[in-house]
């Protein structure tokens, strides 16, 4: 016993997991003392390797399994295991489902304090080949250029061979921008040394037309043999509509930088949700699964109960894709976004779909929203979709002052989700129904769409 602490470093025990966590790891409990155990699942009994020990809780890699849970399926994926793309292929995508509803049950309950109804999670018929965008990091290894995800707790990057959760053509990209680089020794990214060129590879590729576009991040300017890469790039990729270069000199695991220049075609494509057409560039903000997101939209404007009649707030809009929903059902729609090329693509969108309902805000909605406020804006409905964060307290505040019917809150993480609820629970609103939707199978993400009233209404 080290510390008073019941497990060591390094230890072999064997224990029966009794959950999974939110990120899809098994639960046992060794003695009392919780241990999270990757790859276990419910019922089973396993034998793990104990890696680290914390005061409440131990981590432990997954040795052997003595008895199986009959929702154990095989992965599909021969990269699975070293892979930290995907952490639930081994899990029935039925009890998927399942654990992701429960995911949103237990963060309303633990960390809001309320018993919201969470109704079942909305599935996906072909749980595969969804991702219609690709980020990959590019590496180096024994001189050869790799490019693929982060094996499992390091910076190791396992090279791709087959993504099975991407559009098929986004592998084919990351294969050709890597051996095309390969071949023409440009360097790789060193990200400890920050140092060598390229750091990303991006592929993007439109479920509606089949088009794809590329781009390249570097860390600085100079490309070299930029017409040789094109060449190569429109000889080994079908349907390529662009190739963009993008420059992201700054140290730290922000993808993209603010600065894109076009190598060749145009740089953006076209995808469709419904009957809305969008236009992405490389920095576009766009659900990854569009299907799912036809599905997550529609129970956002159900929720949002629109009658015509209504001043909707879309805030964190990106390049308008609710915002543009949402319009054909309001009387107007002002959105708001801090990144000031989302808006002008916001602005082009809504001109293509011959939208003219709507005005979009460049900055912090936490800020802008005040502002709006202050001048007499009001809102019958608020739509917000933050990033994982979640909303500022100052943005929350001014919501709850500006007193809305509804407010239609979707979220990537149920965290910040039920924080955000607790404050507009406190603040006169009412959680009535929380959706979730599976945006992301085969990983432990979930997307949850919740529906929220003003007290009294």
């Amino acid at each position: 016993m080290a510390n008073n602490l019941p497990l060591l470093k390094g230890e072999t025990i064997e224990l029966t997991i009794e959950s999974l966590n939110h990120a899809g790891e098994g639960v046992g409990r060794f003695h009392g003392f919780t241990v999270f155990v990757p790859g276990a699942l419910p019922l089973e009994k396993v034998t793990a390797k104990v890696i680290s020990v914390q005061k409440n809780y131990a981590r432990a890699l997954l040795q052997s399994i003595s008895a199986t849970s009959p929702q154990r399926i095989m992965p599909v994926c021969e990269q699975y295991e070293p892979c930290g793309g995907c952490q639930l292929q081994h899990l029935d995508y039925a009890a998927q489902l399942q654990l992701k509803q429960k995911t949103v049950e237990d963060a309303l309950q633990r960390i809001a304090g309320l018993s919201v109804p969470v109704l079942p999670t909305l599935g996906i018929e072909h749980p595969w080949r969804y991702r219609n965008k690709a980020q990959v990091p590019v590496g180096q290894q024994k001189n050869k250029l790799v490019a693929g995800f982060y094996e499992q707790r390091s910076h190791n990057i396992v090279d791709l061979k087959c993504c099975h959760i991407q559009h098929p053509a986004n592998d084919t990209v990351v294969h050709a921008v890597r051996n095309i680089l390969q071949a023409l020794g440009i360097t790789a990214y060193k990200e400890n040394e920050h140092r060598g060129l390229v750091r990303h590879i991006l592929a993007r590729t439109s479920f509606a037309t089949g088009e794809t576009l590329v781009v390249i991040v570097t860390n600085g300017a100079n490309l070299p043999k930029k017409e040789q890469i094109c060449h190569a790039l429109r000889e080994a990729i079908p349907n390529l509509c662009g190739i963009v270069q993008n420059v992201n000199t700054k140290r730290g695991n922000t993808i993209l930088g603010k600065e894109d220049i076009t190598l060749w075609g145009r740089p953006w494509l076209c995808e469709r949700l419904g009957d809305l057409e969008f236009h992405l560039s490389a920095r576009s903000f766009f659900q990854v699964n569009p299907s799912q997101t036809v599905r997550l939209y529609g129970k956002a404007l159900e929720y949002a109960a629109l009658s015509g009649k209504e001043t909707v707030f879309d805030l964190y809009c990106g390049i308008g894709t609710i915002s543009l929903f949402l319009a054909r059902n309001a009387a107007k729609v002002i959105g708001v976004e801090s990144l000031a090329a989302a808006v002008d693509d916001a602005r082009k969108n809504a001109s293509i779909n011959e939208i003219t309902n709507t005005t979009f805000h460049v900055g912090a909605a936490e800020k802008i929203v005040p502002l709006l406020y202050k001048e007499g804006y009001r809102a019958d409905v608020v739509v917000v979709d933050p990033p994982r964060k979640g909303c500022d307290q100052a943005l929350l505040e001014t919501i709850s002052k500006m007193s809305p019917q509804r407010i239609v809150y979707l979220s990537c993480n149920p965290a910040t989700l039920a924080r955000d609820i607790r404050f507009l629970a406190e603040n006169g609103f009412n959680p009535v129904e929380a959706q979730p939707v599976d945006m992301f199978p085969q990983t432990s993400h979930v997307e949850t769409v919740v529906l929220i009233t003003r007290v009294g209404k």
